[in-house]
């Protein structure tokens, strides 16, 4: 099966597993780990979309992250530990790992949703790596998923914690606005699409009888800190 064609460049499941230097005993299950639900409703032949390698991908990188985290920095408190890891597998930053590789263009999009830049839309581009850790999982375990994250994590680590990254967008958000002299920020959600078990929520956040920003996510919690981020980046906040 071959991507769409559009403006951006594509590959095949082929060409992608070629190029990270990927090897799968069943090269459906990379195919799978890279089909979103709208290629599915356009090929009706294909087999399954990625939603639940996406699920189980999620939960090995929440075990994976914790694991690295504790052995990589024996000094750090469980505090720190905890933001750390919460930085490292949120949206944005598993969107970044994924744009690292270059995801993106090997991913199987139908015809709309390549139209609107699902390429490059972050929740889609955080959800299709986490499908492909589940892919690696059960591909190789444990070990085969470390061995490819870790130069990832190893990269992240580090400039989250010398960008003091790892805060929490809401919480450096809420200090910001009572700084200068604003009510504590509200968050509302204001869409969610998507089946009951992938929703993509949309959270709209106000400071100050003004709203400032909105995010995206799969819960949200996670759409809260992606409106919290944004919001920071509209008002001059680095984070």
């Amino acid at each position: 099966m071959e991507p769409n064609k559009g403006d951006l460049r594509v590959e095949t499941t082929q060409e992608f597993a070629k190029r990270m230097g990927l090897s799968f005993s069943d090269p459906l299950l990379l195919t799978r780990a890279l089909t979103h639900r709208s290629f599915l409703n356009e090929h009706p032949e294909s087999i399954e979309d990625n939603e639940r390698l996406e699920f189980l991908g999620d939960a090995v990188l929440d075990f994976l992250v914790g694991a690295w985290l504790y052995h990589r920095y024996p000094e750090m408190s469980e505090g720190g530990l905890t933001r750390l890891r919460s930085a490292l597998v949120r949206t944005e930053n598993l969107a970044r790992f994924a744009k690292k590789i270059d995801l993106g263009s090997a991913m199987l999009l139908g015809h709309g949703e390549e139209e609107g830049g699902g390429r490059n839309r972050m929740a889609l581009l955080c959800a299709t790596f986490e499908a492909l850790i589940g892919a690696l999982y059960i591909e190789g375990g444990i070990a085969f998923v470390s061995d490819f994250v870790a130069p990832l994590l190893e990269e992240a680590s580090e400039e989250i914690l010398s960008g003091n990254k790892d805060l929490d967008p809401k919480s450096v958000l809420q200090e910001w606005a009572q700084s200068q002299g604003y009510g504590t920020p509200y968050y509302r959600t204001v869409l969610a699409h998507g089946p009951d078990h992938a929703k993509i929520f949309e959270v709209e956040v106000t400071v100050n009888g003004n709203i400032i920003a909105r995010g995206e996510g799969h819960s949200k919690q996670t759409a809260a800190k992606m409106a919290a981020q944004s919001a920071l980046k509209i008002i001059g906040i680095e984070f």
